[in-house]
């Protein structure tokens, strides 16, 4: 099972040896994130039946979640790093194994048809779970214990600053001059001096958005920059739902009005980042997820539904037409986002519940929390891959390869160029379609095992015959993309080669022992004195 609200997910943690806790001041501008930092890459905490931490599946790195209890200027403790381990997500996502939770995805996107009548009526009682996963909408909920409007004040929460030029100038990232805050206090920034440039970022909210009449919720994960007690900068990509619900808000004259959401079912930041198909709710996934529909409650001065037991909520509306310079931020991809115009959002409420924990994570150089979520993705969303294209077998996105860099997949080879087609058709699927580098390899090569795909590589590839390149859209926080979120792109075929695919010479059998005599040795190790 997963857990009802964030405390209960700490609380569980703490109990699995999972969470320390810090009772120390510390600053939310620096210190907080430069701890989080060393704690994901240190040693996990032993997983499942006291797996070794260098168990890769069960420990590996992540270090232990972190609650800080003090943070400077807030009166509101601070959690970091929950989701930052293998151990973590899936207790997140109330599951022992992200493969089992990926078959259960797989059950519900291709189930077996039934063959008799006695099956049709087994299926019945599945069918009205599905029907359960279905948001439930409530009058009250303990987000809104404590409401602020007209006293609303952003610095009341313990918002972090993650890296040093966070919210400061371009030429700070690109040429890496520090630039100095007069006494650690906030200090406005010269090129818009509307904007307070102290870098503080809200970074592990849902954001929650709808088109103008109310259809389409949405939930995405963006980063939101505080700029004052009641406002704050909207980041949203343009490929992304929240981006397309401003652009359709704008084209009507109208601000847009937006939640953000900090806490809630265990399930829901996980469900907020999953690239799941156009028209799939994230609600309706967070109920699949938490085995039962997410509790809803009307926002106070908004037109907007969010979970009931979430643990604070900020309220308020992006403007159609203002927008600001955001950024630059330290990414995911290990170097700064550069800075750009943004739509501006002011604040009209923040509710939270009694003693409210205020959950954050910092992104940068993996192995970090998102890290974690992202192979969650990758291991439960399998099947739906393999729904859109046949061909995969298997699937991975490497840690190195910050998610959309690099993508290693495994085929069952039926026909010459069927790399290439399986290539094309993941630039086609959704998300998939920033990958950079596609690395396709034979069923027999563990695509999990890096070494291995590299050897695949070295071993049968031809430069000119088997690499291809490609043009299309790329992640816009690609800095080497020539345009911005457009660029090149390719694909390496390092399957054997067969007829058909160019000038092919006679390919050479792989050596492996037979099976014989492996046998003999397997029964006689013991004999060896090894």
């Amino acid at each position: 099972m997963s857990f009802a609200d964030l405390r209960s997910f700490v609380q569980a943690l703490e109990r699995e040896g999972q969470l320390k806790r810090v009772g120390v001041e510390v600053d939310p501008i620096l210190e907080v994130s430069a701890i989080a930092d060393r704690v994901s890459k240190s040693p996990a905490p032993e997983g499942l039946a006291g797996a070794p931490s260098t168990d890769p599946i069960h420990g590996g790195t992540g270090g232990h979640a972190l609650l800080f209890e003090r943070v400077r200027g807030s009166r509101i403790p601070l959690a970091i790093n929950l989701f930052g381990s293998y151990r973590r997500m899936r207790m997140a996502l109330g599951g022992d194994d992200f493969e089992t939770l990926a078959a259960k995805v797989q059950k519900l996107i291709k189930p077996e048809p039934p063959t008799s009548f006695l099956e049709k009526m087994k299926m019945l009682p599945e069918l009205a779970k599905i029907a359960g996963y279905a948001p439930k909408h409530v009058k009250r909920g303990m987000c809104q214990e404590v409401v602020h409007t007209d006293g609303a004040d952003l610095t009341m929460l313990p918002v972090i600053k993650c890296w040093p030029h966070d919210g400061g100038t371009d030429d700070n990232v690109i040429v890496g001059r520090a630039r100095r805050a007069i006494n650690g206090s906030p200090f406005v920034d010269g090129l818009n001096p509307h904007v307070q440039a102290d870098g503080r970022y809200i970074t592990l909210a849902g954001i929650y958005t709808t088109a103008p009449d109310g259809s389409e919720p949405n939930i995405g994960m963006y980063r939101i920059q505080v700029t004052g007690p009641k406002s704050a900068l909207f980041h949203c990509h343009m490929h992304h739902d929240g981006a397309r619900h401003h652009r359709m808000w704008a084209a009507e004259g109208k601000d847009m009005p937006v939640a953000i959401v900090l806490g809630g079912e265990s399930v829901l930041p996980y469900a907020a980042t999953c690239p799941l198909p156009p028209n799939v709710s994230e609600l309706l996934f967070a109920g699949f997820l938490n085995d039962g529909g997410i509790s809803l409650v009307p926002c106070k001065t908004i037109p907007v539904e969010v979970p009931a037991n979430a643990e604070i909520v900020i309220e308020g509306f992006v403007s159609a037409t203002e927008t600001a310079r955001e950024g630059p931020f330290g990414d995911h991809t290990g170097f700064y986002s550069l800075a750009d115009n943004f739509p501006t959002m002011r604040i009209t409420a923040i509710t939270h519940r009694e003693n409210p924990i205020y959950p954050t994570t910092i992104v940068g150089p993996p192995p970090m929390e998102d890290y974690y979520m992202g192979k969650a993705t990758e291991r439960v969303f399998l099947p739906l891959l393999q729904m859109l294209i046949p061909d995969i077998v298997d699937y991975n996105l490497p840690r190195w390869g910050a998610f959309h860099n690099f993508c290693f997949v495994k085929i069952r080879k039926e026909y010459p160029l069927q790399a290439r087609k399986v290539a094309s058709s993941i630039w086609g699927a959704g998300q998939m379609m920033f990958s950079k580098f596609i690395v396709i390899v034979d069923e027999d090569v563990n695509v999990h095992d890096e070494q291995a795909v590299m050897f695949a590589v070295g071993a049968n590839v031809d430069p000119r015959r088997d690499t291809f390149l490609v043009e299309g859209p790329m992640d816009i926080l690609d800095h080497s993309s020539p345009y911005l979120a457009a660029g090149s792109k390719m694909g390496i075929d390092a399957t054997r080669k067969i007829a058909g695919e160019g000038i092919v010479r006679d390919w050479p059998v792989s050596l492996e022992m037979s099976d014989e005599v492996k046998r003999m040795v397997d029964g006689r190790w013991g004999e060896y004195g090894l």
